[in-house]
């Protein structure tokens, strides 16, 4: 390091220390208003402060001066902070500073990610990492093991845990359940465990993975392995870039095994009910036949980000004498050997199953009704996650954590402008490729402001595929494609399209997508619950599947939700990596006993 450099990284620590200096004190401020006003003054006129729990009990973006002086006004009885230090800082040009800070409240140690931009706060991330009173098990707090000597127990290890999980579910309730046994849950469970939280997730695979194992013979993981480690076991450095799918079931079940989780499988919950004056719920299982009620606390649903599997009934289907299934009932190709296979709908599923007809010696014939923004994986990693998730970052020193950290530091509202910027170059780069796809017909987005994938999934998750190798068959003509059409009804022998077009088919799968995930809420508990819960997913964007009003965080994810001790746990899983983290101090937290004052409760967004 130069003289130069050396003072440019000196004056950058420097100017995050005065920072803090200042907010602190304001912070600390005794007087709720003054220290409101102290603080929003930090702050830009279009600032942001993002609390991930420490403040707020809550996943919270106050964004403005206004809103963030609430948020100091509403907490100020638990917004102080104390032993804050800088980590480091950073510049990323433009004139904005970056600087990482941990500090300690009452209640958490914390990080906080400030960006300072002439002098002030533009974005600001608050996030939880440990509960002062219950530290995680790690580094110098990880359990001994063992005691030796002359007076050791005479159970070991193994006579404990077989134990516990006898009594599990029996003589003893867990705090919390988790119904399904997905990354989701599983990630969230590893998290519960290290807090100390009696946990149980109920699956009804035969085997913890199996959801990955049982789906069609290609499949792989579109996104890339440095962007999907699961907490605290991250993959192997020599694991592939894009994990097949027995390999990831395969890991999901030796990670439920060395983690010690307790999960039973061939478990199908059957219904769940709340008892407000116990404060608790009844959740009747059905455990490889035997009848089971469990009496937890608290009720997670860990059903991924979707909801229940939207099947379109249209005309004529009673009368088709070949097969109709859902995308999530498609077995593999090589069962449609030398078939017709109607696929409706054109987004991830669609060009998946498509591409694993055509390996299988079968005809797809894709119905395109709208258009999808696709994006080659090569592009999706050099211009999307390379930044944060790939080789080139783990070889900068940037891990996992640090790249969650840095991510989530950027609030929503801010996404589109920069996700729009990497799919300019995207469509630049690859615009012989797009060309190929517009000349075959098929019907191109970027989305409703051109903010390519990220911000397509997060408005409800549809409307997209990270292409690893269908494109190529779209844009040939090896795959059969109609687009700008449905399905009219079905013929015996096949389907009419809304534009006459008559297709011979042996099969129709429904590439149509899901529901919210408050539709399990509806088919475990009540329709009652799942309509004062409200959908899940979505940020309020106003666009066409995501209706406003802007709420500034995910509806409902890994947060409290209208309906006491039900929580919603989802998404992909980079999401059930860092979003688990959250969730399972929330819990924790409460099975210590913590007062808990959630802010700005999710509001109410009836689902009809």
């Amino acid at each position: 390091m130069t003289a130069a450099t050396d003072t440019a990284a000196t004056s950058l620590d420097q100017q995050v220390a005065d920072w803090l200096t200042t907010f602190a004190a304001a912070l600390n401020t005794s007087d709720p208003d003054a220290a409101a006003d102290a603080v929003a003054d930090l702050f830009e006129p279009d600032g942001f402060w993002r609390d991930l729990v420490v403040f707020t009990w809550n996943l919270h973006t106050a964004e403005g001066p206004d809103a963030i002086a609430d948020l100091v006004r509403a907490n100020h009885d638990r917004i102080g902070a104390t032993d804050l230090v800088v980590e480091d800082a950073t510049d990323e040009g433009d004139g904005v500073t970056r600087g990482t800070v941990t500090f300690t409240t009452p209640v958490f140690k914390a990080r906080a990610i400030v960006r300072l931009r002439n002098g002030k706060i533009w974005t600001l991330l608050t996030s939880a990492r440990e509960l002062v009173t219950r530290p995680e098990p790690k580094g110098r707090n990880r359990p001994k093991g063992v005691e030796h000597g002359p007076d050791a127990e005479k159970l070991n290890w193994a006579d404990k845990r077989a134990q516990r999980k006898e009594r599990l579910g029996y003589e003893d309730q867990p705090y919390v359940l988790i119904i399904g046994g997905g990354q989701g849950g599983i990630a969230l469970a590893a998290r519960l465990k290290h807090q100390g939280v009696p946990t149980l997730v109920v699956e009804k695979s035969d085997r913890p993975g199996d959801q990955w194992r049982g789906r069609y013979h290609s499949l792989c993981l579109h996104d890339p392995v440095w962007y999907d480690h699961l907490p605290y076991l991250p993959f192997p450095s020599t694991w592939p870039v894009f994990t097949p799918k027995d390999k990831m079931g395969d890991w999901l079940e030796h990670y439920t095994g060395i983690m010690d989780l307790d999960y039973w499988t061939k478990t199908t919950c059957e219904r769940a009910s709340y008892d407000e004056a116990t404060g608790t719920w009844e959740v009747v299982v059905s455990r490889d036949g035997e009848q089971v009620v469990l009496n937890p606390t608290q009720l997670v649903l860990a059903t991924g980000m979707s909801g229940v599997p939207n099947k379109p009934s249209l005309p004529g289907e009673e009368d088709f004498r070949g097969e109709i299934r859902h995308s999530s009932e498609h077995p593999g190709g090589e069962t449609d050997k030398g078939r017709r296979v109607v696929v409706l709908g054109a987004n991830n599923s669609a060009h998946d199953i498509c591409k694993d007809l055509h390996d299988n010696g079968a005809h797809p014939i894709m119905i395109q009704r709208s258009s999808t923004h696709i994006v080659n994986s090569d592009a999706f990693i050099k211009h999307v996650t390379s930044p944060l998730f790939s080789e080139e970052a783990v070889e900068s020193g940037i891990d996992t954590d640090t790249a969650d950290m840095l991510f989530a530091s950027w609030p929503y509202k801010l996404l589109p402008a920069g996700q729009k910027e990497a799919f300019d170059k995207v469509r630049e780069e690859d615009a012989d490729f797009y060309r190929q796809l517009d000349d075959a017909g098929f019907m191109l987005d970027f989305g409703e402001d051109e903010s390519g994938l990220f911000l397509k999934y997060l408005r409800r998750g549809s409307g997209y595929y990270i292409n690893v190798g269908a494109s190529e068959l779209v844009a040939d003509g090896t795959i059969e494609l109609h687009s700008g059409v449905g399905i009219d009804h079905y013929t015996a022998d096949g389907v009419v399209l809304t534009d006459g077009t008559e297709l011979q088919a042996d099969v129709v799968v429904l590439a149509t997508g899901y529901g919210s995930m408050n539709g399990w809420a509806e088919m475990l508990i009540s329709p009652e619950v799942a309509d004062k819960v409200g959908k899940c997913w979505g940020l309020g964007s106003d666009t066409a599947k995501d209706p406003g009003p802007w709420e500034g965080e995910l509806r409902n994810m890994w947060k409290p939700t209208q309906q006491d001790n039900l929580w919603f746990m989802g998404g992909n899983l980079h999401q059930g990596r860092h979003y688990s983290r959250y969730l399972a101090l929330q819990l924790a937290a409460r099975h210590e006993g913590l007062d808990t004052p959630v802010y700005k409760l999710a509001p109410v967004h009836h689902t009809s």
